[in-house]
C-alpha cells in the first residue's frame, strides 16, 4: 500500500511531466486531435509505454521497500537503492518517465511532445550530474562513487553491476 509521501511525489513529480504538461502543451498549441494510429506507430508506443510503465513501477517500489523513502528530492531514499534496473543503468525512473513521453509522442503523433520530451531530457541531463549525483555523493559517499563509475546514467549495461565485484574489473570500465 502506498503511504502519503509516496503518493504526494507521484503526483506532483510523473503525473505533471506526464499528464499536466502535455494536457497544457496540447491545449496550447491547439493540437488536440486524435490520429489514426497505424500498427507500427501503436505497436512503438505500446511498448514504450511497457517499458516506461515497468520502470516506473519497479523504481518507485525499491525507493520505498529498498531505499525507505521516495522518488521526489524533498523525501530522499536513506539508503542508496542498487537493485533491479539500478543494477543496468543509474536512472531508470527518469528512463521510465522518457519512454512513456516517447509514447505519447508517438501515439499522439504530436510534435509539440516530441519537443517536450527533448527538453525532460535535456533538463535530466543537466540537473542529475549538476544536483542530484552530487547529493548521492555526499549522502553516501565511497559506495556511490564506486556505482557511479561502474554504471552508466542512461545507455544500460549488458550485465548486472556486482558492488562486491569491485572498481578494477576490465570488462565494465567507468562510465560518465
Amino acid at each position: 500500500m502506498m503511504k502519503g509521501p509516496e503518493l504526494r511525489a507521484i503526483l506532483v513529480l510523473p503525473f505533471n511531466v506526464l499528464v499536466t504538461v502535455p494536457a497544457v502543451l496540447m491545449w496550447w498549441s491547439h493540437d488536440t486531435s486524435w490520429p489514426e494510429v497505424g500498427m507500427l506507430r501503436g505497436g512503438l508506443a505500446a511498448g514504450c509505454f511497457g517499458i516506461g510503465l515497468t520502470l516506473m513501477v519497479t523504481t518507485i517500489r525499491l525507493f520505498s521497500r529498498e531505499g525507505h523513502g521516495t522518488l521526489a528530492p524533498w523525501a530522499p531514499t536513506q539508503k542508496l537503492v542498487i537493485r533491479g534496473p539500478y543494477r543496468f543503468v543509474r536512472n531508470p525512473m527518469i528512463s521510465g518517465v522518457l519512454f512513456n513521453l516517447l509514447g505519447e509522442a508517438l501515439l499522439l503523433g504530436s510534435w509539440i511532445l516530441a519537443a517536450w520530451f527533448a527538453c525532460f531530457f535535456l533538463g535530466n541531463a543537466i540537473y542529475l550530474p549538476l544536483s542530484e549525483e552530487a547529493g548521492l555523493a555526499k549522502r553516501f559517499g565511497a559506495a556511490y562513487e564506486h556505482y557511479r563509475r561502474a554504471v552508466p546514467r542512461w545507455l544500460p549495461r549488458i550485465t548486472p553491476y556486482d558492488p562486491a565485484a569491485g572498481t578494477s574489473d576490465p570488462a565494465h570500465p567507468p562510465h560518465a
